[in-house]
């Protein structure tokens, strides 16, 4: 599989969003703007995990790197509706909102993690912090609190997502045990 084709394919829900945006004129854009960006960044940040896990039958591990910074890039924009077109950079707006809604800190938490994980993914950076790399599982975890929190009602998709998650979760966890044990 060729890299441009990988990137061409995760841009396409940036193109849905301009769409929806600048064609369609949805009614609330900042909410559609935090549930498409949250959404598809999840998504591609829980698939960059399960890379590993289905390599014998697609190996997809010379590209996780570029599907997790699209991950990133995703949470970003994410981040940026927040700060910019629902704080407007209010500054003051934004420490009360993260301290008084406990989804939005652990948003942030997960945000930092995933720039940390960013900011370090060269070749000579993640070499040096290799091992705190696996700090992307507690973003994770702390991303499905955020989204579970963040939901107004408890419906079918909101359990279908955890039992994706739950799912996820299980095998990778038992790759990680039967990786200690052949070792």
């Amino acid at each position: 599989m060729k890299r441009p084709i990988i990137h061409v394919a995760l841009l396409i829900p940036l193109v849905w969003l301009c769409i929806e945006l600048f064609i369609l004129e949805v009614n609330d854009p900042v909410k559609y703007i935090y549930t498409l960006t949250g959404v598809i960044a999840t998504i591609i940040l829980f698939f960059s995990i399960t890379i590993s896990m289905i390599q014998k039958r697609i190996n997809l591990m010379k590209y996780r790197r570029d599907i997790g910074l699209f991950g990133f890039f995703y949470a970003l924009l994410h981040m940026v509706n927040f700060v910019i077109f629902d704080a407007q950079l209010d500054i003051v707006f934004i420490i009360e909102e993260t301290l008084d809604k406990p989804f939005i800190y652990l948003g942030m938490i997960s945000f930092f993690i995933l720039l940390f994980m960013t900011i370090t993914s060269t070749k000579r950076l993640y070499k040096k912090y290799v091992s705190y790399h696996r700090l992307v599982y507690i973003a994770l975890l702390l991303i499905t609190i955020h989204f579970v929190m963040a939901q107004k009602t408890i419906n079918i998709d909101l359990f279908c997502y955890i039992l994706i998650i739950l799912v996820i979760a299980y095998y990778k966890l038992l790759q990680v045990i039967f990786k200690n044990n052949k070792l």
